[in-house]
């Protein structure tokens, strides 16, 4: 039961507008029944999408306490102190149980 084009070009705007929030709410509707399923055929996994991630222990500080786990772009404190001949072990933060590195 699909309208012709030719019967939508004749609707008002006002009518073209309540149609297409007609569907919006169907869509809505049938979204949130298809989420209930498919939470109840998961346990409720479907909802943890979201990865929960380990926080990473930072492996380098600065001199103002900042700090930097090692992962992704250095941060800019990290390039600045190396341009000015600063060596990335000299920022390496030592376990209390592990001694200097070398």
């Amino acid at each position: 039961m699909q309208p012709t084009k030719s019967s939508f070009a004749t609707l008002s705007n006002e009518a073209l507008c309540k149609i297409r929030d007609e569907i919006a709410a169907l869509l809505n509707s049938r979204a949130k029944d298809l989420q209930r399923e498919l939470n109840q055929l998961t346990g409720g996994a479907a909802n943890a999408s979201k990865v929960q991630r380990k926080k990473i222990a930072p492996k380098y500080r600065g001199s103002d306490g900042d700090t930097w786990c090692g992962r992704g772009l250095k941060p800019r404190w990290l390039t600045s102190a190396m341009k000015e001949g600063k060596k990335l072990e000299d920022f390496l933060i030592v376990a209390c149980d592990e001694g200097p590195r070398k």
